[in-house]
């Protein structure tokens, strides 16, 4: 970690991040200090970790010159951060180490794989990547694949939704539901062997404009719950079109306690579309001192 000294806080619908932009390839943060800065009590406080660093981090040929390096609250890597990319975005619009105007698009270099994004006026665009349902044809079929037990409730069907992170969706039959529910010490069964990120739902229907719309709250893997997931209302959005059927929208409208995001679906690729702020520079006293 030598020369750095300043990390940024930014999010995306509440979703907030520490970001340091490594230009060398350099830098290499451990587990233990990246949950000791994450931490909102002993350290500043995020629900995740990104380096931008040089594309050939990745690990596989790419064609972005920028690659996220994405590490949850707990230190954890993870594969893809929707709302954490447009935030990484805005920030090398920031520094000037990438220069788009309105419409035009950056290659972003994931351990998801490649991702475009691009800006739209004061929001961001992101290409997701595909979507595929683990269960496969059978849960497709069903709707479900998984049992999840909730809080105060019966077991629920699940659906997982792979983005590429691993999510379960679950649908509730209220708002007041799911604001009321206490979202922790859920169960799966069968118990996901590398974690899910759970997304319990509310379908609202569609809006005036054809859109669908779904309200929703995030349980995510290494962090706890969250104000928004950008892959987690990418998730969903699939699997409350999985169980609309036939003739449901492609445009969706997800509420999430930190805001609105709007997620498309073309077959099987989807796009996230949502803001991104930059809230502060922070200066680091005398190194991270993880313990």
């Amino acid at each position: 970690m030598a020369g750095l000294t300043a990390l940024v806080k930014g999010h995306g619908t509440e979703n907030d991040f520490l970001l340091a932009v490594d230009p060398t390839g350099e830098l290499d943060v451990d587990a233990a200090t990246v949950a000791f800065w994450c931490d909102r009590r002993r350290g500043l406080g995020a629900d995740g970790f990104i380096i931008a660093a040089p594309a050939g981090r990745a690990g596989y040929p790419s064609a972005a010159d920028w690659f996220m390096d994405y590490r949850n609250a707990d230190g954890s890597v993870a594969e893809m951060c929707g709302n954490g990319i447009r935030v990484l975005v805005a920030l090398l619009r920031r520094t000037g180490l990438v220069e788009l105007a309105d419409g035009q698009s950056v290659v972003v270099a994931t351990r998801g794989g490649d991702r475009e994004v691009w800006v739209r006026g004061a929001d961001y665009t992101v290409d997701m990547g595909d979507f595929t349902l683990p269960g496969g044809a059978a849960a497709a079929a069903r709707g479900f694949d998984v049992a999840v037990k909730l809080p105060g409730m019966d077991q629920r069907p699940g659906l997982r939704v792979a983005m590429p992170n691993p999510h379960t969706v679950v649908a509730l039959d209220s708002v007041a539901a799911l604001e009321a529910l206490a979202l922790e010490g859920v169960n799966y069964d069968p118990s996901p062997p590398d974690g899910t990120n759970l997304e319990v739902v509310v379908p609202l229907g569609e809006t005036a404009d054809g859109r669908g719309a779904l309200r929703m709250r995030v349980l995510e893997r290494g962090v706890g719950e969250t104000r928004s997931c950008g892959s987690g209302c990418c998730a969903a959005a699939v699997a409350v079109r999985e169980w609309a059927g036939a003739g449901a929208p492609d445009d969706w409208r997800v509420e999430v306690p930190g805001g609105t995001l709007g997620v498309r679906i073309d077959g099987t690729r989807v796009y996230l579309t949502g803001p991104a702020v930059l809230l502060a520079e922070v200066s680091l006293l005398g190194g991270p001192a993880a313990p």
